[in-house]
């Protein structure tokens, strides 16, 4: 028997609280039953050590989601539902390694038991997840078919991140927080498209870096912090993005459509994997990639940052740019602060993930690192 892991005792509570906080919440909804804390303690410890295994050379990737066999008639069935044991699960997390798919575990005989795999999970819903070895995300269906889930905990070794759902109520929270958190509005659980959250994970997910400029729709002055000639400026924009929102699914099925938004998003997250800047209109049209920024004539060099997480406990840190590590995020940092109503995204190949945008408040340049959403 494995020892227990520490970080899971001291985080199930927590998480019940959140989960029993947001199911009063959705009254009168269809959501999943609320986890007791010693089923959250268990599903977490046992996906961490499962974490640190390898099975055949390769690292288990396993996703575990609470809810009952019977909750989706095509789910897939165990004859024998299994143990949480971590040498179990490792052999079996092949099964569950794409996205989407999770291994089914409810209490069975009086124990916690991997029933079969499902497709199908109900809003509220309980999953844990392995990222990589020892790094844990305990997270929960947002009631849309398809689309990021919410993040609710992050757990690396003896490191508890929770993620601190009132950050959307903050001042100068950008829409793009708003909607990884998932509580700007009721549509962010129930058929929201989230196009910039997509965009974000498909920037991340090629593991390159990458750095996306959002500017205002029918203006050029973004231009004036750029590096002219503009290598691959597109012309005229690319439109494949903006039309398919415009159509909104109206004329495709919606398997069909959200299967086209996919494509799109993955093609335009893999052009900023380019060096570089891709641009886009906030109307979604692309206006190019591979952009190289430079300061404004006439504009200061930027001088102070304000970074902070969107978890409990996190304390904002003023920053000069040396501190910022890395040219992509200085240069970032610094369009933002000639561009003022424009928004930059940024991904470091070390997984972090910063959102730049001018906080009237603070009279300066405000960095959201989210990569604690994004997991």
């Amino acid at each position: 028997m494995s020892t227990p892991y520490p970080a899971a005792t001291l985080v199930a509570p927590r998480v019940r609280e959140y989960f029993v906080r947001h199911s009063m919440s959705h009254s009168g909804t269809a959501v999943a039953p609320v986890p007791d804390t010693d089923v959250i303690e268990h599903l977490i410890d046992a996906t961490f050590w499962t974490s640190l295994r390898r099975e055949e050379g390769y690292i288990p990737k396993l996703s575990l989601a609470y809810l009952p066999p019977d909750y989706n008639t095509n789910s897939m069935l165990f004859e024998r539902p299994i143990p949480l044991a971590p040498a179990v699960l490792a052999k079996v997390a092949p099964v569950v390694e794409r996205a989407g798919i999770h291994l089914g575990v409810w209490r069975i005989d009086g124990e916690l038991r991997a029933w079969g795999t499902t497709q199908s999970i109900p809003t509220l819903c309980l999953v844990v997840e392995v990222v990589e070895p020892g790094l844990v995300v305990v997270k929960h269906h947002r009631g849309e078919k398809s689309g990021k889930f919410v993040n609710v905990a992050v757990l690396e070794g003896d490191q508890i991140k929770m993620v601190d759902d009132a950050a959307s109520s903050l001042p100068d929270c950008p829409a793009l927080i708003s909607s990884l958190l998932g509580f700007d509005s009721p549509s962010a659980w129930v058929g929201s498209v989230n196009v910039l959250v997509q965009l974000a994970v498909s920037m991340r997910a090629h593991g390159r870096g990458g750095l996306l400029l959002l500017v205002p729709t029918g203006t050029d002055g973004w231009r004036d912090s750029m590096v002219t000639p503009i290598p691959y400026a597109v012309s005229p924009p690319f439109r494949g993005m903006s039309d398919l929102l415009k159509d909104g699914g109206r004329n495709k099925p919606p398997d069909h459509f959200q299967e086209a938004l996919r494509s799109v998003v993955d093609a335009i997250g893999g052009l900023t994997a380019v060096d570089g800047a891709t641009v886009m209109t906030d109307s979604y049209e692309l206006l190019a990639f591979g952009a190289k920024i430079a300061r404004r004539r006439g504009s200061p060099q930027i001088e102070i940052i304000t970074l902070t997480e969107p978890v409990e406990g996190g304390v904002p840190r003023t920053v000069t740019p040396a501190q910022l590590g890395g040219t992509r995020h200085l240069s970032a940092a610094q369009f933002v602060n000639d561009q003022r109503d424009a928004i930059a995204l940024v991904a470091s190949q070390d997984r972090r993930f910063t959102v730049f945008a001018w906080s009237p408040c603070a009279d300066h340049v405000h960095g959201h690192q989210v990569e604690a959403l994004l997991l």
